[in-house]
């Protein structure tokens, strides 16, 4: 956080508090909601991009080709490159994490992090104690424009 009511990816903090305060509350609620659960990896790529002084940078790249991929195919095409590196992990695989998958999407771009994103964590909704009071759908939708707006302010460096 860089001063009293703002996060430090630029966002005003919302009733519950900043994007951390969002970010957890969202990780505690998925872990009894399996269909919440289904956009985790998403959550995870878009919070650690509008946040990377909390992420480890060597991965950065690959969550920002993660989120490409998730808006450019899709919360199912996604999954599946998941479930096929977890898949990978199972057997004696000697080749490590496959990358071939997210080549065809951008590498991050240098100079970052972008000063400001149109869709953030603070924004979310909350109400009657979750984030999916109004439905997955609804809640999917709010994700998505995230992975939207975290994409877009990533590529708007490369300008």
């Amino acid at each position: 956080m860089t001063d009293a009511g703002q996060c430090d990816c630029g966002a005003a903090a919302g009733p519950l508090g900043v994007c951390v305060d969002y970010y957890h509350g969202i990780l505690a609620e998925e872990q009894a909601d399996p269909l919440m659960y289904r956009w985790h990896g998403v959550v995870v790529c878009a919070y650690l991009l509008q946040h990377p002084s909390r992420a480890h940078e060597k991965y950065l790249d690959g969550q920002f080709r993660q989120l490409q991929l998730y808006v450019d195919k899709g919360l199912d095409a996604l999954l599946r490159v998941a479930a096929h590196q977890v898949a990978r992990n199972r057997h004696t695989a000697r080749s490590g994490y496959d990358m071939a998958p997210l080549e065809p999407y951008e590498p991050l771009p240098p100079g970052g992090p972008p000063g400001h994103f149109r869709a953030t964590f603070c924004g979310l909704p909350f109400s009657d104690g979750s984030f999916v009071a109004d439905g997955h759908a609804a809640y999917g939708r709010r994700i998505t424009l995230i992975a939207e707006a975290t994409v877009e302010s990533w590529r708007s460096l490369r300008s």
